[in-house]
């Protein structure tokens, strides 16, 4: 099976439950802003994730589902934020809730995604789930909550510096990306009603995976296509980004090659954005990247072997795992 047609799988199922999330919310101008990117569309990954690995401990779905959409409530809210602290005006195709709604809008359209991701984890109970079982679950969520923010300040404050280590960037990246699919992972094994050695291994699988999926962004962005891309390649150079290869090359690189990288990263445009990439390549940063995500890759699909039963579920779990490092965009 191929991996679009897992994640569609579960994605009805996931809407619905937004849906009822969100449909008593008041004023509709408040609804229609925090519907927006929900209805844009979007892979549904992390949703799908929660629900696989409750499947993969011997959960149901039914049980999983309201903690998968939780879970894709958080990813719209920091997706709208992100948006406005990023001034990006398009979002999946679709112009962001910023700019259709104005900036306050967009903000307590967030501020709603991220109450009602709480709310409907805690409605579990309606589906079976204990309500022991679902405080640690809502805990997984809430704690990669708080990376989340962190991350993004992290980021944000990477911007004035030309000094990040490699352990900062990956530090940042976990807290960034990572901490919500590891949270989305180990939520699903915990409603599922995994045993603590599955579900430390699935929240280990989630985190190496989300580890995984940003470096390849990383490294997509000067070897994929543009066509592929959807946006010009080398943007992050452009933009000045602290990439692992960026990171990588910096701290491998002659003084004179590491004061032109920087220089590049600076200026306005694109019109050294090859060159950037030539010094990049001279010092095996872009490789070097991807054999980093293959090796987080690689950890993640072991632990699942080493912990789960063979079913379809470990299977669509491998599955995502190899999909992370072959996607083109």
């Amino acid at each position: 099976m191929e991996v679009t047609e897992i994640l569609k799988k579960y994605s009805a199922d996931i809407d619905q439950e937004i849906t009822a999330a969100l449909e008593e919310v008041d004023p509709e101008t408040l609804r229609q802003a925090s519907e927006h990117l929900v209805k844009a569309g979007g892979k549904k990954l992390r949703p799908s994730l929660v629900v696989l690995s409750a499947e993969a401990v011997g959960g149901q779905v039914k049980s999983a589902l309201k903690t998968g959409a939780a879970v894709e409530l958080i990813h719209t809210f920091s997706l709208i934020h992100d948006d406005i602290m990023d001034q990006d005006e398009k979002r999946r195709g679709k112009p962001s809730v910023h700019v259709l709604w104005g900036e306050p809008t967009a903000i307590l359209a967030g501020d709603t995604l991220f109450s009602k991701a709480f709310e409907t984890v805690m409605r579990s109970e309606e589906d079976g789930v204990p309500a022991p079982t679902i405080l640690p679950a809502l805990n997984a969520l809430v704690d990669s909550c708080v990376k989340i923010c962190e991350g993004q300040a992290l980021d944000m404050g990477f911007a004035e510096r030309t000094d990040v280590t490699e352990e900062e960037y990956l530090n940042m990246i976990f807290k960034k990306t990572a901490a919500l699919i590891a949270a989305a992972t180990k939520a699903g094994a915990i409603v599922g009603g995994g045993t603590p050695e599955q579900i430390e291994a699935l929240s280990e699988y989630g985190r190496l995976i989300g580890m995984a999926f940003q470096i390849q962004d990383d490294y997509l962005d000067v070897a994929s296509s543009e066509e592929d891309l959807g946006k010009p390649v080398g943007s992050d150079i452009v933009e000045g980004k602290m990439t692992l290869l960026v990171v990588n090359a910096l701290a491998r690189a002659s003084e004179e090659d590491h004061n032109r990288l920087l220089t590049i990263l600076k200026e306005e445009g694109d019109e050294h954005v090859s060159e950037a990439m030539e010094i990049m390549e001279k010092y095996g940063s872009i490789e070097y990247a991807w054999h980093v995500a293959q090796e987080d890759v690689n950890q993640a699909k072991q632990l699942l072997r080493d912990v789960l039963d063979d079913s379809p579920a470990r299977e669509a779990l491998l599955l995502i795992a190899d999909f992370v490092l072959q996607r083109s965009n």
